[in-house]
């Protein structure tokens, strides 16, 4: 069975006037990275808005590990089951590396006793020292900032982590060494990992490439 399945997907806008998927069907496994390709209002981020149980499909169904997610509890699935990166990065400016991961902590209900040392611990993962998790965000790099925001996903260990345009606005060099990231999370803690992305350098490390096409009106 896999971890995530979308069958027989459809989204439309104004009560069915403005289609904007038709007849998705994709799986999603761990361990392994997906990227979802396709051109401007092809649906990659209204199908991450779905993925994510943000809103809900005119038909068809997504599945995680066999259960209709529009039948769960989708505050306790965003919170625990997946984890959204933004390419804003999302975090909070006033706040340092650290207490950036800490509040996700909080937000997922955690009870662990060191939330310090579990924020720590992650921002480790995603190769942020502890000089650099007692920063405040905006003295870090972009390519640091999305780090963070990895590790904020990180710290409640969800299985899928979606990754909407993750790099867009990091340079290449950048851009790899947060591709690097996600794949080995992939391989080393058996996460899965679907990026929505125009890159085409992201799209040659994946393991799989789903290309939504362009509903015609």
């Amino acid at each position: 069975m896999s971890l995530l399945e979308i069958q027989n997907l459809y989204y439309s806008y104004d009560g069915g006037k403005t289609p904007v998927l038709k007849d998705v069907n994709f799986t999603f496994e761990k361990g392994m990275t997906y990227a979802i390709v396709g051109k401007s209002g092809a649906g990659k981020t209204t199908l991450l808005s779905l993925l994510s149980g943000l809103d809900t499909p005119t038909d068809g169904k997504i599945l995680f590990d066999g259960m209709d997610i529009s039948k769960m509890d989708r505050e306790k699935y965003r919170s625990r089951n997946i984890g959204v990166v933004f390419q804003n990065f999302n975090l909070l400016p006033h706040l340092t590396a650290m207490e950036n991961v800490i509040l996700s902590i909080d937000v997922s209900g955690s009870k662990a006793k060191d939330k310090k040392k579990q924020a720590l611990d992650v921002l480790e993962k995603v190769e942020l020292t502890e000089e650099k998790a007692n920063r405040r965000i905006l003295k870090l790099s972009g390519g640091e900032q999305q780090r963070v925001a990895i590790a904020r996903v990180l710290s409640y260990n969800p299985d899928i982590i979606l990754a909407d345009e993750p790099t867009g606005n990091l340079d290449h060099e950048t851009e790899m060494q947060v591709m690097r990231i996600l794949t080995d999370l992939a391989k080393n803690e058996n996460k899965c990992i679907i990026i929505v992305t125009h890159s085409q350098g992201i799209s040659k490390m994946v393991d799989v490439v789903y290309d939504l096409q362009v509903i015609k009106k």
